[in-house]
C-alpha cells in the first residue's frame, strides 16, 4: 500500500509540474505532458514488472490528464489486445485500469531449456506480435525475461537478458523500430508461481512484454478529452 501510495504521488506530482508551464508553447507543453503521464504509466508497470504477482499498480494516464483522455487510450489498448488475443502462446492481459497490455511468453514456447536461441515454432508467433506492433506505432514496448530457480543467479540472471534480447532482436528485423523498446532480464528473482514444483517452475520460465502508449497517443488523447 505505501508503495502504491508513492508512486500515485510522483505521478500527481509529475502531471502537476507539465500543467504549470504555462509559458510554454502548446507543441512544447503537449509534449511535456505526454511525457509525464507517460511516466506515471511507466511507473506502475514498473512496479509490475518490480514485483511479480500482486504488485501494487501505479497512477496511470486518467489519474494525471483525467479519466476522459484515460478512456480514450483504454479503448485503442482494448484493441490491440484483441488482435494479440489471436496470437497461439501468448497470454494478453490489460493491465493499469486498461491504459498499457501485458504478453506473457512462456519460455518453453520461445526457448529450449538453458537457450537464449528463440525456436522456430515461436517465431510465427512473434511474426504476427511484430506485425501488431507496426499496426500500432503509437506505443513503447518493455521486454522482460525470468527464469525458474534452478541454477545459480551467475547462470540465471544472464540467461535471463539474453532471452530478453533475442526476443528484442527478433523483432526489431521484422520491422519493429528498436528506438521504442527496451529490455532487461531479472534472472529468478519475480517468481509468479511455486518454485518447487514442475509446474510453478514452468510458468516462472517466461518473457514478458509490456505494452505502453508513447507520448504522442497521450497527447491525441488529451487533446480529444477537451
Amino acid at each position: 500500500m505505501k508503495q502504491l501510495s508513492k508512486l500515485f504521488a510522483i505521478a500527481i506530482l509529475g502531471g502537476s509540474l507539465v500543467l504549470s508551464s504555462c509559458g510554454a508553447s502548446r507543441t512544447v507543453k503537449g509534449g511535456g505532458i505526454g511525457a509525464g503521464a507517460g511516466a506515471a504509466v511507466g511507473a506502475g508497470v514498473g512496479a509490475i514488472a518490480g514485483g511479480g504477482r500482486g504488485a501494487a499498480i501505479g497512477a496511470g494516464i486518467g489519474a494525471v490528464l483525467g479519466g476522459a483522455a484515460g478512456a480514450i487510450i483504454g479503448n485503442k489498448m482494448d484493441k490491440q489486445a484483441a488482435e494479440l488475443e489471436q496470437i497461439e502462446g501468448a497470454q494478453v492481459e490489460k493491465v493499469n485500469a486498461g491504459e498499457a497490455i501485458k504478453v506473457t511468453f512462456e519460455s518453453g514456447i520461445l526457448f529450449a531449456t538453458n537457450s537464449s536461441t528463440l525456436n522456430s515454432a515461436s517465431r510465427a508467433s512473434l511474426d504476427k506480435f511484430a506485425t501488431s506492433l507496426q499496426n500500432n506505432p503509437d506505443t513503447d514496448v518493455k521486454i522482460y525475461g525470468h527464469t525458474d530457480s534452478t541454477g545459480s543467479d551467475a547462470i540465471n540472471n544472464p540467461l535471463s537478458q539474453r532471452r530478453a534480447e533475442s526476443v528484442y532482436n527478433y523483432l526489431v528485423s521484422k520491422g519493429v523500430s528498436g528506438s521504442r523498446i527496451v529490455s532487461q532480464g531479472f534472472g529468478s528473482t519475480q517468481p509468479v508461481a511455486d518454485n518447487s514444483t514442475v509446474a510453478g517452475r514452468s510458468e516462472n520460465r517466461r518473457v514478458e512484454v509490456y505494452i505502453l502508449p508513447n507520448a504522442k497517443m497521450i497527447q491525441e488523447a488529451k487533446e480529444q478529452a477537451q
